[in-house]
């Protein structure tokens, strides 16, 4: 299994060149969104309002994060189940979406899906969310502060490690 480092936003170069079962270390900003939080994009997208963050790019990451523990800037930030997701998706891929994070497989839309906008789903190790937390450097509520853990996060990573799902092909 190669190793790759990656530097987000992702690119379209980095994009085609990853495979299923690369490991990834990612740095840079990602975003954080769960069930609530993506029907209500799906709500915003519909009003013809602009989503919270430009997805153009982006990565999302389907995680439950805790309160904060002394000395990092959140608790643990363990992936949830992607499928919960797959009903907003494609939508969100269309719009510009590159990346999601999350456990477990996607249905046959969302992998076309990712075929059709190129993009590419990564899974994150179960059982690691208190290690993971180590590799954010920063965390920042940025919209729908009422859903408490589940709100929308901008997280700053350092050496996040993924492994590749499904990518472009």
């Amino acid at each position: 299994m190669k190793r790759i480092s990656v530097e987000l936003p992702l690119s379209e170069q980095t994009i085609q060149s990853l495979k299923v079962g690369d490991y990834v270390h990612l740095s840079g900003m990602i975003f954080t969104g769960r069930d609530v939080a993506h029907k209500r994009f799906i709500e915003t997208i519909e009003k013809g309002e602009p989503l919270p963050f430009a997805p153009q790019g982006q990565i999302i990451y389907y995680a439950r994060l805790t309160p904060k523990k002394p000395g990092y800037p959140i608790g643990s930030a363990g992936p949830t189940t992607s499928t919960r997701m797959d009903p907003y998706t494609s939508l969100l891929l269309e719009r510009g979406l590159k990346g999601m994070i999350g456990k477990g497989h996607r249905s046959t839309e969302v992998r076309n899906a990712i075929q059709k906008y190129q993009a590419v789903y990564f899974s994150a190790i179960e059982g690691t969310a208190a290690l993971l937390c180590k590799r954010i450097l920063e965390s920042e509520v940025i919209a729908y502060a009422d859903l408490g853990a589940e709100a929308v996060f901008r997280l700053k990573l350092k050496d996040f490690p993924e492994i590749v799902v499904n990518d472009t092909t």
